[in-house]
């Protein structure tokens, strides 16, 4: 019988017959290992104890102890143990797919009727006495008639027009949990009594279309949410309470920010007290940029599609392009143009607009660049994903030897805005270069190199995605982590030799030749409505005082307070504060309870007292005390706190 050479991750090597399973090498090794063992990585894919090995491998034997293959095993399976139940409980129902998503999975279901609360809790008890029974999970490989065959005779039409989908040469999968049988690519665990049965909650109801096409028959989609403890389920779903109260549309009303309508889906109409924000922060975006050495740049919305065909854009975005078709004056055809996607080809236009020398670069180009990207109307989400959009995009025209530093200064800018907005915690991650790609491996050597030592310079830990970087070059992603422990994927770094080869670009080296510049793309915020979303939900709400839209509510208690309530907001305004006065004839505790809903971070209250002695009470939002102060240190006190971090200290 043939033998396989199996690697170890401690470099140790052992042969095996060719066919053994990752569950007979464990049981090879120790009975306890074995024991412990839900399944394991062989040259990097995630494969299934009972899944046979026919050649020389690197293998890794994974157990709950290993968090992603841990969590993606029992996610999965629950999905299967879901679908059964549902069954169990209504055996008309037809099921269809169940993948895993981001903390937890969902199934597909064609029902007459819609599940109710009371069915999830009923679906619930019936998936826990399935996970105390420990039924054995089993699987084989089919040929295509065969599976087809097997669910027509089961009346399961969705599952016959997924075997049909399955390209020839993949192999067809059948898992069984106890007498349950499902479509499945693998891998699951071994017993359904390895499912935490503490530890998932079945979460909502929604509709979906059957693959995504709203031509297709209407489903039921079951959403669950799995961890590997009681504990972690507990947080999370502590999280998720949090993420409700902190949600920014809800926020965005209270504040008066922001609001959206069905005549612009995805377009944002701004109110005063939201665009305050807004410009707050692209005022200050405005000074670190200039303060780093970018020259900022302004460039048309509408654009011939001549340039996004040469730019490669075309190909790659027209389905996410809004096109502007214009009948120019005695031409045959229409002219058609597209709201611009991005603003990448058009900076290449300035930068071809005059010579460039060596002596130029590196020439860093930002703009606050409007864009719009169609996005299905389902995906949309408040300020999180839209249609409309500002980036706070720039590009880098430097020549090879010139990545490292700029992405050093780049990481050295980012890490210092990051921090002036309240995340001091954000995570790297370097995508290398994809097996389709452009450029020479000696300048992938090279832009990789740059991007690695860059990294070094600030911090030692990042994560490398091998072949995740664009065609054109190598990029750096940046993940924010909030308050509640939420990650945003947030800003970006990619080198590109692409684009300015498909444009033109160029400069004159010292040699006296043209040569090509490297074009390195990069934002921090991404995109100014997104950030502002993660930022109102960072905070609840509580924004930064330099930021808030509505600084100080100066409120009256009595109407004689009036005169000097108007001395005091002027006084705060002249000093640059955002104030304004609170003369209405109502309680002071009905305007406290308002402006506290309103996020308003200070609120000072006048009455008699504070008029006979030129004084005002400081009320903070979610402070119980107050402080009494003279108007003159509490002016200096305030106008100290409203200066942005950038302009502290000058």
């Amino acid at each position: 019988m043939a033998e396989i050479s199996l690697t170890f991750p401690d470099g140790n090597l052992r042969s095996y017959p060719a066919g053994v399973t990752p569950a007979e090498v464990a049981a090879s090794i120790a009975p306890s290992l074995a024991k412990k063992s839900i399944s394991a990585t062989v040259d990097g894919a995630h494969w299934d104890l009972a899944w046979p090995m026919a050649q020389d491998a690197a293998i890794t034997l994974n157990t709950m102890a290993d968090s992603a293959p841990a969590l993606e095993l029992i996610r999965h399976d629950l999905a299967h143990v879901m679908a059964r139940a549902v069954q169990d409980l209504w055996p008309e129902v037809k099921v269809t797919i169940g993948p895993v998503i981001q903390n937890g999975w969902y199934y597909d279901f064609d029902r007459d009727e819609p599940f109710t609360p009371e069915d999830l809790g009923a679906i619930e008890k019936r998936m826990r006495e399935i996970i105390a029974a420990r039924d054995p999970v089993r699987t084989e490989v089919w040929d295509r008639a065969r599976a087809i065959a097997h669910y027509e005779a089961q009346g399961e039409p969705f599952k016959v027009e997924l075997v049909q989908a399955i390209p020839e040469g993949e192999p067809i999968r059948m898992y069984w949990h106890g007498p349950w049988q499902d479509l499945c690519r693998g891998p699951h665990l071994q017993h359904t009594g390895q499912l935490p049965a503490d530890a998932f909650k079945l979460m909502s109801v929604a509709g979906a279309y059957w693959r995504g096409d709203a031509r297709n028959k209407m489903l039921q989609r079951i959403y669950g949410v799995a961890f590997r403890t009681r504990d972690e389920l507990k947080a999370h779903l502590h999280m998720l309470e949090e993420a409700a109260k902190r949600d920014h549309r809800r926020l965005g009303r209270e504040m008066e920010l922001f609001h959206l309508q069905e005549e612009a889906p995805g377009m944002v109409f701004w109110h005063p007290n939201g665009w305050t924000v807004y410009r707050t922060l692209e005022d200050y975006m405005r000074r670190r940029l200039r303060a780093a050495g970018y020259r900022e740049i302004k460039t048309p919305q509408v654009v011939d599609r001549v340039l996004w065909e040469k730019s490669g854009h075309w190909e790659a975005y027209r389905d996410n392009m809004f096109l502007v078709e214009v009948a120019e004056e005695g031409a045959k055809e229409k002219r058609i143009n597209a709201l611009k996607p991005m603003n990448c080809p058009c900076h290449v236009q300035v930068y071809n607009h005059g010579l460039k020398s060596y002596r130029d670069l590196p020439l860093r180009l930002a703009e606050f660049g409007s864009c719009h990207r169609y996005e299905p109307s389902g995906s949309m989400h408040g300020l999180m994903r839209v249609r409309g959009f500002v980036q706070d995009d720039a590009h880098i025209f430097c020549t090879e030897d010139q990545i490292e530093a700029e992405c050093a200064g780049f990481l050295g800018l980012l890490s210092s805005v990051y921090a002036d907005l309240g995340f001091e915690r954000f995570d790297i991650k370097l995508s290398t270069r994809p097996e389709v790609r452009v450029g020479s491996d000696a300048v992938w050597d090279k832009a990789e190199t740059a991007l690695e030592r860059a990294i070094l310079k600030v911090r030692n830990d990042y994560e490398i995605d091998p072949g995740e970087g664009a065609f054109y070059g190598p990029k750096l992603d940046f993940k924010l982590t909030d308050a509640i422990g939420r990650e945003w994927q947030c800003g970006t770094f990619q080198a590109d030799f692409n684009l300015p080869e498909r444009l033109g670009a160029e400069y004159v080296g010292e040699d006296g030749a043209k040569h090509r510049p490297v074009m390195l793309h990069r934002a921090i915020l991404g995109s100014f409505e997104r950030f502002l979303g993660i930022l109102i939900e960072n905070y609840a709400g509580k924004l930064p005082f330099w930021l808030a839209p509505r600084q100080v509510v100066v409120a009256t208690i009595v109407s004689d307070a009036d005169p000097w309530a108007a001395e005091v907001t002027a006084k705060l305004v002249a000093a640059g504060l955002r104030a304004e006065a609170d003369t209405r004839n109502e309680k002071i505790n009905y305007k406290v309870r308002e402006h506290s809903v309103g996020k308003v971070p200070v609120i000072l209250a006048l009455g008699a007292r504070e008029v006979a002695e030129g004084t005002v009470t400081i009320r903070r939002l979610g402070e119980q005390g107050t402080r009494t102060v003279a108007l003159d240190e509490a002016v200096r006190e305030l106008a100290g706190e409203a200066t942005p971090p950038d302009l502290q200290g000058r």
